[in-house]
């Protein structure tokens, strides 16, 4: 299908020629903001097991983790190839031995297996961690994601994220480097965030050397601080129809090279606080595809015109 954005899945086909899925796994870390090395309770906005993949354990060996989750993906999509999902709390947070030894046996777990996507922080990838990934980048691909949440300094201390801006440019410069790609993830719609502020995201993102990224809308969850402060005095999120064009504004301000793993924040239903869309995936991904058609636009097309624009002035 025709989309007006580079979406994710056509990247993976187009890269490995094949149908590639991610198989979520739980390596049992925790992060440096919970355990009182950088501070305790983690970010105000983080329940972990709001976005846990179905069945997902630490109980369970990685080999085991990634034989049902490849069992269940092949059944479901008819995957034929897999990326080893290292999505909960912070994957890099152990020592590069540990973290070496773990990552090769998701590797080896199974033969379909083509690379790794690996979630963690900025403050959390020393040099020689990005060295044993660089190595294992020769017979694998391997990317880093990398949570940003937000582009201002102010907004990353009310939530409790424990690093600043200039942490997080400095791991995405190295890891540039060492030419991993990188995934960055932002979420939109702090309601001390103005809707200029929210859009030059987009302006922040286009001068960083991503290949991917992740948009989420802010969405409150129960068991966290930031879900504490709503129920007691709630504050503005995002409407379905107000996101969708936000989105779409979001988009033509970005550049076209960055490809897009996400549109869109997910909580379950018994997690979810606000907001409450009643919507499934694939119609926030319709809608947004509908209006991207109803303007004829398409991700950077506003880049595009002020280049062109330029280019006439120039003349």
């Amino acid at each position: 299908m025709h989309t007006r954005y580079n979406p994710y899945g056509a990247w993976l086909r187009n890269y490995f020629g094949a149908r590639v899925y991610k198989v979520s796994v739980d390596g049992g870390f925790t992060c440096p903001n919970r355990d009182g090395t950088v501070a305790r309770g983690g970010c105000t906005y983080c329940n972990n097991d709001s976005f846990r993949a179905a069945g997902v354990s630490a109980r369970d060996s990685i080999e085991e983790q990634v034989r049902k989750g490849i069992s269940f993906l092949s059944r479901r999509y008819q995957a034929e190839k897999f990326l080893v999902y290292w999505q909960h709390y912070t994957n890099t947070y152990a020592p590069v031995e540990l973290l070496r030894e773990l990552f090769t046996r998701s590797l080896q777990a199974d033969p379909r297996i083509v690379g790794l996507s690996i979630g963690t922080r900025a403050d959390c990838v020393e040099d020689e961690k990005l060295d044993m990934l660089q190595a294992l980048a020769q017979d694998y691909f391997v990317s880093l994601e990398y949570g940003l949440e937000s582009i201002f300094d102010s907004t990353l201390v009310r939530l409790n994220r424990g690093h600043d801006r200039a942490c997080f440019e400095d791991a995405v410069r190295r890891t540039s480097e060492r030419g991993l790609p990188i995934c960055t993830h932002v979420i939109i719609g702090f309601p001390w965030e103005t809707r200029d502020e929210m859009l030059s995201y987009s302006d922040y993102l286009n001068d960083l050397p991503i290949t991917f990224l992740k948009i989420h809308h802010l969405h409150i969850v129960r068991n966290t601080a930031l879900g504490r402060e709503y129920l007691a005095n709630p504050f503005p999120t995002f409407g379905y129809r107000e996101w969708i064009e936000f989105v779409c504004d979001f988009l033509e301000r970005l550049s076209p090279a960055i490809v897009i793993q996400r549109l869109y924040g997910w909580a379950p239903e018994h997690d979810l606080i606000a907001p409450k869309w009643d919507k499934s995936k694939a119609e926030i991904l319709r809608d947004i595809e509908r209006e991207l058609e109803r303007r004829n636009s398409w991700q950077g097309k506003a880049i595009a015109g002020q280049s062109a624009s330029a280019t006439t002035q120039m003349a």
